[in-house]
């Protein structure tokens, strides 16, 4: 009888997080908290105020002590080598780290220097970093006269000095406007692709959907679901067709006609004129529609193909604990 060969085993995550908990006096931070991130990807961390987000960053990067639990970064024992573990992270908060009164080449060569960089390999450092983020032509310049995306950049840019292996950002781009919000998503996409494995903690639900290919939706200290954002996105519901109907007297008989072609219930709107049904793939769906009410001379002023948004996700996950319960028991990392 042939035996079939054992599965190889799975590559060293570059963080490894199992049951972690924090209190601060009655209030538990962490709860419980597990995660686990392969090497080289954008891992998301979503959560409303108080989730503990921050809580978990610092305990993971060594800046708070752990009450209970394991943790580990690119395989070192957070809890019993936290100077292996500072040598191999780089941290940016939610405030910014760079002196405002230096000029973006000098707060490079501080952070280099503090970091153990002789002189000269500081300079190259520096350089390199100028130019990886569009920053070479204000690096004589103060850092008080930056906009916000250039300091974020900047801050993010200080925190890569050594090569880390993980590089935490904490909601990065809070109050940034959406120019300065693109240049940091550059920013980090270029880090990735550098072999840098990103820890993303935000509240922007866009944010994430572009940047990460794992997200973690947590809440009261745990995680309550995990996949990419297109597996949430899916566990949630189908795709949505909706059709505004020209003649707001033939709503029921569109609905009639839409529901026989995507073998699905419609629902009307009246106050909106529009009939809307959900489909599993919307894309093939979409055809059939459209010929079944031009079949029927049903005239629409809009037709309009939706899928299910992160926004939708997080607050179903954050919104009702059973259905949190729910979604992770179908989004437990196989």
């Amino acid at each position: 009888m042939t035996q079939t060969p054992p599965s190889p085993p799975a590559p060293p995550a570059a963080l490894d997080a199992v049951g972690l908990r924090k209190r601060f006096g009655a209030t538990s931070a962490l709860d419980g908290f597990d995660l686990r991130i392969p090497r080289g990807t954008v891992h998301g961390l979503l959560g409303p105020n108080g989730a503990g987000k921050t809580t978990a960053v610092r305990c993971l990067a060594t800046l708070t002590e752990l009450d209970d639990g394991s943790a580990s970064i690119d395989g070192i024992d957070v809890r019993r080598h936290p100077a292996a573990v500072r040598e191999r992270i780089g941290l940016v908060g939610q405030t910014h780290a760079v002196d405002e009164a230096l000029t973006a080449r000098q707060n490079l060569m501080l952070f280099a220097r503090l970091s153990g960089l002789s002189k000269p390999r500081a300079v190259r450092r520096s350089d390199q970093l100028l130019a990886t983020f569009s920053l070479t032509d204000v690096a004589a310049r103060p850092v008080s006269g930056f906009s916000g995306g250039m300091r974020r950049r900047l801050d993010i840019a200080a925190s890569l000095v050594l090569r880390p292996a993980v590089l935490f950002l904490d909601e990065p781009t809070t109050g940034l406007d959406p120019r300065g919000r693109a240049t940091v998503w550059q920013a980090v996409r270029e880090v990735a692709a550098a072999g840098t494995t990103v820890l993303l903690t935000t509240q922007y639900l866009d944010e994430a959907d572009q940047l990460a290919d794992r997200v973690s939706v947590m809440n009261q200290g745990k995680i309550v679901a995990e996949g990419s954002p297109a597996e949430l996105k899916r566990r949630l519901g189908g795709d949505r067709v909706a059709a505004v109907l020209a003649d707001p007297d033939r709503l029921r008989e569109a609905a009639g006609v839409i529901a026989r072609a995507a073998g699905a219930e419609a629902s009307v709107d009246p106050d909106t004129r529009s009939v809307t049904v959900e489909v599993d793939d919307g894309s093939r769906a979409l055809a059939p529609i459209v010929r079944a009410l031009d079949a029927e001379h049903l005239a629409v002023d809009d037709l309009t193909l939706r899928r299910p948004t992160l926004d939708e996700v997080f607050l179903h996950l954050t919104g009702d604990a059973g259905d949190a319960s729910e979604l992770h028991a179908e989004l437990e990392v196989r």
